[in-house]
């Protein structure tokens, strides 16, 4: 079949790629319905339970999305009449960021106070032109007092402060609104800082992390794939020395990508921060295939073969191995189908075929243009095969310390494995060069975390939160949060029914309790809200028939299994404490925690299936159960031993990660049924030795494997640059993985075989023996005599 493929593509070169270039074309129109989505739900499907309880939550409150302007003054000191001024004027112009709902700053707190039987609720900074020092005394002795503000709207020394501006979007084009608050934002920041040039303001909340996850994805596909290609074009051309290679392989890769993206868009696929790696992923996978035919074809062409029959022979050899790797790659990334987050899903799903086009044109168009261009080589058996050939000498006299040795090393990396810990901080999602990163460790450093709870304790009755009961136990909850070392800030309408108890007992600080009537926490919380602003309710906090309320709990930086045990104390301490109350505990936070936890669970499920499959697949088209097996060694070994590196470096494995096993599975295959094919080949074709066989599949792979492994490293550690921690982890740990595999390959899988093989190379007959005798003083090769 590969004789007629090549036969025609042969005779009708020019045919062949105007036919493939008409499929890229067609394909590529469908690119431009492609679209970044960056809503940080994406990472969720519809049925995770999560998700559906922070809507469901959303749904019964405001929903809570939002921006924060971290103010630092000049002086770090909030409580000056010019810095008053300033954070007025800005939470003025806060209002009119597009889909804003509601803004909370120092200077619009709703202070309350009594007037004789009046109750009285104002901003706190009314005026702030004319504030004498007894106001501004004042003002900073509320703020600084009041349970609601400290570490949420102004830190506890008084030297940073918070406008923080509620944002409700339509949700019907995120793609628009996410950006468009986000350029409001930044517009006003820019005003802000014109007029108050000595004053630093940071950019967080939820809008601005939705916004960074979209920036990180196409500042990804600007920068990392142009800058792979580069890679690519220079690897090939010093390494292959050929510019007609490299050109013919950059074409292939470039089709490869087109096609897969465009057909991505016809099929109603969204980018996301996952999925902008793509392109890089396909680009890297798709180079090995046209390196590996370009390398059996210059091996021919040094022998004194025409470039014609060069090629025919390199198809015919490669055919195969390259199908079965094609394959096993698809596989390992379609594994990613049982990841808990649709992104990773999409990137599995494309990749894999992506792969499959990358087969499809290195089979195609790839010998179609390297027929039509001209191509030089010069006649010599010196050169890297050399090299080659005196590793097999090396690995053959040394394999019966080899084998030992490297089974040491493979075993004591292994150990490590327990060190990895499965845990994920979504705020480290991005490094320190995003703005939303160096925002949120800010705020961590001068004010509170970015880990947030949303707490609704439902009493299932109409105004049951008035019930005395409801709120001493609401009360006891709060105190035990705050008495977590972990606790930042505790948002309760408890703090409130407390302070308006007071402010109706000539604030007396004896008063400061919880109404022990429930009709007078009724009436306290009727005047209040009678007494608030527009967009200052507080239907934030309560649903519409008063029987459940919500808190809002920040905490430092967790990680999320530290977010998943507090998740579980908070929940024994309501059954244990108020068991008769309904509780829903949700959050961003939340959400990215448990779906790290999930996704290893079930991706070790898929890495499994995608390993019996790929061991099954090798075991029927290498026409042996006994090799097809013997491969899960080599595909298995790679992983296990960067994941014990890993666990010395850093030892966190969180939600990028968790796909690492199942993707690198397909790519590991690859050098092992490259060396397998080429071992078995002369196993059984040429009939030779063990021994031979090793130093023919070394002649014969070695230098492309060492190529590919080079590319391939190389494309991973470009993805390893991404600003977007999730796929830097990624493409490191890739890289590692690869680089250990082309070790195992070369150090440990020969000696196996030569081990497993000793007692059949003794059967061999006598008369297909074959002789390795010297061609020249530098080099040997294989002479077969029959």
């Amino acid at each position: 079949m590969n004789n007629k493929l090549y036969e025609f593509i042969n005779k009708h070169p020019a045919w062949v790629i105007i036919i493939c270039l008409a499929l890229v074309v067609f394909a590529a129109v469908g690119a431009q319905n492609l679209v970044f989505k960056n809503d940080y739900r994406v990472y969720f499907g519809e049925d995770n339970p999560q998700r559906i309880a922070f809507e469901s939550m959303q749904k019964v409150y405001n929903k809570s999305d939002n921006v924060s302007f971290v103010v630092v003054p000049k002086g770090n000191d909030v409580f000056t009449v010019e810095h008053l001024k300033a954070l007025k004027s800005l939470t003025k112009q806060s209002w009119q960021i597009p889909y804003s709902t509601r803004v909370d700053s120092i200077t619009n707190f709703q202070y309350s106070y009594a007037e004789e039987d009046d109750l009285i609720v104002t901003d706190l900074v009314i005026d702030p032109d004319n504030l004498s020092q007894h106001d501004l005394d004042k003002i900073k002795q509320v703020a600084l007092n009041d349970p609601l503000l400290v570490n949420k709207i102004i830190s506890k020394t008084g030297h940073v402060s918070v406008i923080n501006v509620t944002v409700q979007l339509p949700g019907i084009d995120p793609m628009v609104e996410v950006p468009e608050v986000a350029a409001s934002v930044r517009a006003i920041k820019k005003r802000f800082i014109t007029d108050n040039p000595d004053t630093e303001v940071y950019l967080s909340g939820v809008v601005m992390m939705n916004n960074a996850f979209g920036e990180a994805a196409m500042n990804d596909s600007v920068t990392l794939t142009p800058l792979m290609f580069l890679v690519v074009i220079l690897a090939i051309g010093f390494l292959l020395k050929t510019i007609s290679g490299a050109i013919a392989t950059v074409l292939v890769i470039f089709m490869s990508i087109v096609t897969t993206m465009g057909i991505a868009g016809w099929t109603g696929f969204y980018l996301t921060g996952p999925l902008s790696s793509a392109p890089t992923m396909i680009l890297t996978l798709a180079v090995a295939d046209c390196i590996h035919i370009l390398a059996s074809m210059f091996y021919e062409m040094r022998q004194g073969v025409s470039k014609h029959l060069a090629i025919k022979k390199s198809l015919a050899l490669n055919l195969q191995p390259i199908f079965l790797t094609s394959m096993t790659t698809a596989i390992g990334f379609l594994s990613m189908n049982f990841s808990d987050s649709p992104p990773y899903r999409d990137l599995g799903n494309l990749v894999a075929m992506g792969v499959m086009f990358a087969f499809l044109f290195s089979m195609t168009v790839f010998p179609a243009l390297l027929t039509v261009m001209p191509i030089r080589v010069k006649i010599s058996t010196a050169g890297t095969e050399n090299k080659m050939s005196a590793l097999a000498d090396f690995v053959i006299n040394k394999r019966k310390i080899l084998l030992p040795v490297m089974s040491v090393l493979i075993l004591t990396f292994s150990v490590f494995i327990p060190k990895n810990e499965l845990n994920d901080d979504f705020v480290k999602y991005f490094d320190q060069s995003v703005p939303y990163r160096a925002a949120t460790d800010f705020m961590q450093e001068n004010l509170s975390g970015m880990t947030v709870l949303e707490i609704s304790v439902n009493t299932g009755v109409a105004s049951g939160i008035n019930n005395p009961d409801y709120l001493n136990k609401l009360s006891d909850f709060t105190d035990w949060l705050r008495e977590l070392p972990e606790t930042d800030h505790v948002n309760t309408i408890t703090d409130t029914l407390k302070r308006l108890n007071k402010n109706m007992h000539a604030e007396d600080p004896a008063w400061y309790k919880l109404p022990t009537n429930q009709a007078l926490s009724a009436q306290y919380l009727l005047l209040y809200e009678m007494s608030l602003p527009y967009g200052l309710d507080l239907n934030n906090q309560l649903n519409v028939d008063k029987s459940s309320s919500k808190m809002v709990v920040t905490f430092k930086n967790l990680t999320s299994n530290e977010l998943i045990k507090l998740e579980h104390n908070i929940n024994t301490w309501f059954q244990q404490n108020a068991s008769e109350y309904d509780v829903d505990i949700a959050s961003p936070s939340l959400m990215f925690a448990h779906i790290g936890q999930r996704s290893i669970t079930v991706m070790l499920t898929g890495t499994i299936m995608a390993l019996l499959l790929i061991s099954l697949l090798l075991g029927v088209v290498l026409k042996s159960w006994r090799y097809g097996v013997l491969s899960l060694l080599p595909n298995l070994v790679p992983a296990a031993v960067a994941f014990g590196i890993w666990g010395l470096y850093d030892g966190q494995i969180g939600l990028g990660l968790s796909v690492v096993m199942g993707m690198t599975l397909g790519i590991v295959v690859d050098d092992t049924v490259h060396f397998l094919s080429k071992y078995l080949h002369a196993r059984r074709e040429l009939k030779v030795d063990s021994s031979a066989a090793v130093h023919y599949a070394f002649d014969h792979v070695g230098r492309a494997l060492l190529i590919t492994t080079f590319v391939l490293i190389a494309g991973f550690l470009v993805l390893a640059q991404s600003s977007f921690k999730l796929n830097a982890d990624m493409g490191m740990l890739t890289a590692i993985t690869i680089f250990i595999a082309l070790v195992i390959d070369f150090f440990f899988l020969p000696p196996l075989l030569m081990l497993l093989d000793r007692s059949s190379s003794k059967t061999i007959p006598s008369d297909t023996a074959v002789n390795i005798k010297p061609v020249n003083k530098n080099t040997s090769t294989l002479d077969y005599q029959p």
